[in-house]
């Protein structure tokens, strides 16, 4: 089989290696679509440490939709022809090798496999390629439901790519009374404006007086502000857990969902305060 190896920055390459042994227990999957993650990303265009703990010599892609193509003598629950999710904590059997499972290889070997842990089925309704977005919509999903959002609430978010728009997706899901995206891309925001968010061109136009028109005011500690309950970072810009510690208003509520390794200071009496 064909096989995508990553070899370091900007260096990838197809290797032909053989396709995985299936053992009794084990299930092997041919995948029809892989999708990009940042992290993919991130670690092509930076190098090894970046992203996930893609290892140089090794498989990567995890964002993936695939078909059962072959099922262990003592596999019931999975059949050949059957389309599955493979969920990268689990797919292969090592929990630190989620980034890597293979996504951009031809087949994938999912050891010891089990339905609803590492293998699910997707409905038929849910395309090949919509359903290569079922990995970073857990992430953007689970982002939103960590801030702990209430129906008639208003949130923000930060970022308008594929993480911030699922994070958004959720909390519509969850109740939300007004959600708005932030970026700096007008293509993004227009495809936020579409499904239905209030945008704000953070480059162009001034956040807090567009988030007050659109959400009314609140107090904060240190004066009125835009009435948010939630900030989700998406974006991961220095700049956005300033403007919560500045403008963020009394027991609103912050999440990270961002890969961003800086360090940072946070005014703990502020917070205490807050």
């Amino acid at each position: 089989m064909k096989s995508a190896r990553y070899l370091g920055k900007g260096e990838i390459a197809i290797a032909e290696v053989p396709i995985p042994e299936t053992g009794p227990h084990d299930v092997l999957v041919q995948n029809i679509y892989s999708s990009i993650c940042g992290t993919d990303v991130a670690v092509y265009q930076h190098g090894p440490g970046t992203g996930h703990r893609i290892a140089v010599g090794g498989e990567f892609g995890h964002e993936t939709i695939s078909c059962v193509v072959k099922a262990g003598q003592q596999i019931t629950e999975f059949q050949v022809g059957q389309r599955v999710y493979p969920y990268p904590r689990y797919a292969r059997g090592n929990t630190k090798q989620a980034g890597t499972i293979g996504g951009f290889s031809e087949y994938i070997l999912i050891p010891n496999a089990r339905l609803n842990h590492s293998l699910y089925f997707v409905p038929d309704q849910i395309t090949d390629k919509t359903a290569c977005l079922i990995e970073p919509f857990t992430v953007g999903t689970r982002a939103a439901r960590r801030s702990r959002p209430k129906p008639s609430e208003n949130a923000v978010v930060f970022g308008g790519g594929t993480i911030g728009i699922a994070a958004a997706t959720a909390l519509k899901w969850f109740g939300l009374k007004k959600i708005m995206v932030c970026d700096i891309s007008g293509f993004r925001l227009s495809k936020a404006r579409a499904l239905g968010f209030e945008v704000c061109n953070i480059s162009s136009d001034p956040f807090i007086q567009n988030a007050v028109s659109c959400f009314g005011a609140a107090p904060s500690l240190l004066g009125e502000t835009a009435d948010i309950d939630i900030f989700i970072d998406a974006a991961g810009h220095e700049s956005i857990l300033k403007q919560f510690m500045e403008y963020g208003k009394i027991e609103s509520r912050f999440v990270s969902v961002a890969v961003n390794a800086a360090v940072r200071n946070l005014d703990l009496l502020h917070l205490t305060y807050s």
